[in-house]
C-alpha cells in the first residue's frame, strides 16, 4: 500500500511449455501479497500453474530440478486461455515459487505480484 506500491509484472512466452516449463522465484516483502497468473493465450491453450510458498530459507529443490519438484509437491491448477488465477498468501511468506507448463503447446502468460488491497495495474 502507499505511494511506493508498484506491482511486479512479467510476461512469459514459450514455444513449447512442456519441453521448457517456466519457473520463477519471487520475493514477497511486506504484507497482504497475492500472485495473479493470467493466461493471455486463446481458450484452446490451457496451462498448468503450480505455486509454492516458502516461509523460511528452504527452497523447493531436488536433483530433478525445481520446476518438476514443485509440480510433484503441489497440485497444479489448470488455467484456461483468457482466465486469471489469483492466489493470496500469508504475510509470513518470504518468497513464492511459480511453475507454468503446457502439454507441448505455446505458453503465453502474465505473472503479477500484487501487494495490498489497493493495486494500480
Amino acid at each position: 500500500q502507499g505511494p511506493d506500491n508498484t506491482p511486479q509484472k512479467m510476461k512469459v512466452y514459450i514455444e513449447d511449455g512442456d519441453f521448457r516449463p517456466f519457473t520463477v522465484i519471487i520475493e514477497t516483502p511486506g504484507s497482504g501479497n497475492a500472485i495473479a497468473i493470467r493466461n493471455t493465450a486463446n481458450v484452446e491453450f490451457p496451462l498448468h500453474a503450480c505455486i509454492g510458498c516458502n516461509t523460511d530459507d528452504e527452497e523447493i529443490t531436488s536433483s530433478i530440478g525445481p520446476a518438476r519438484k514443485l509440480a510433484e509437491v503441489s497440485t497444479p491448477r489448470i488455467v484456461q486461455g483468457g482466465a486469471v488465477l489469483t492466489v493470496p498468501f500469508d504475510p509470513a511468506v518470504k518468497s513464492v515459487q511459480v511453475m507454468l507448463a503446457t502439454d507441448g503447446r505455446p505458453l503465453n502468460a502474465r505473472v503479477e505480484l500484487l501487494q495490498g488491497p489497493n493495486n494500480s495495474r
